[in-house]
């Protein structure tokens, strides 16, 4: 696994500096943010990941979806200035437009693919969890090919495809040591169903010892 290239954006971005974005449009991703960081599902440790932070979060907006900003995982809560707007993107050409304070993260084409396979998504949660990567095949969860790195059009393609195959609300990164993405109709079912999936993971875990 390629860990030198975590947390570095891989796709084609033009990015406008705005101001930050409206308070409404953060206030529940920044309320979810704190949640999954505390339980460690986002963060940084100078121990993994080679000290990146890690995870990203996003909902769906009518101009597009918002994003946290690249790199802005390891602060323990976020502010409206953390966030990015995507407002346009291509998974082909690995292109993405986006505006705001700071560069959306570089897993946005991930969050994009699947709002663009799943049109009822309301928000998508990339976190990384080692307990539910280990389990993600006793927890009978779809995998994208561990040859696929992240922020890839690959990765992009390959998550359209995986969604159309599998509708589960859950999926684990193969080739992205510990990523796991989950999203719902909006940030609550994303977020619950994240935490019952970690539930699962922990006690399938219980029972192997």
């Amino acid at each position: 696994m390629n860990h030198s290239a975590e947390g570095v954006i891989r796709f084609d971005l033009t990015h406008t500096k705005t101001p930050a974005l409206p308070v409404e449009d953060t206030a529940t991703l920044r309320a979810w943010f704190t949640i999954l960081r505390q339980l460690e599902l986002l963060g940084q440790d100078p121990g993994r990941y080679l000290g990146y932070a890690y995870g990203n979060i996003s909902t769906r907006t009518q101009g597009g979806f918002v994003i946290s900003c690249t790199q802005t995982s390891g602060k323990t809560a976020l502010q409206q200035e953390d966030f990015a707007l995507v407002t346009g993107f291509d998974t082909r050409s690995n292109r993405l437009v986006s505006e705001g304070p700071c560069p959306p993260s570089s897993e946005a084409m991930t969050h994009g693919a699947v709002y663009q396979a799943l049109p009822r998504t309301g928000a998508v949660f990339h976190v990384h969890s080692p307990i539910i990567w280990r389990q993600a095949r006793a927890l009978a969860l779809p995998e994208t090919d561990p040859s696929i790195e992240y922020g890839t059009p690959e990765m992009a393609e390959a998550v359209m495809t995986l969604l159309q195959d599998n509708p589960a609300r859950v999926f684990s990164m193969g080739g992205h040591e510990d990523g796991i993405v989950a999203w719902g109709g909006n940030a609550a079912e994303a977020g619950c169903r994240l935490l019952d999936t970690l539930a699962q993971a922990r006690t399938q875990s219980n029972r192997l010892r």
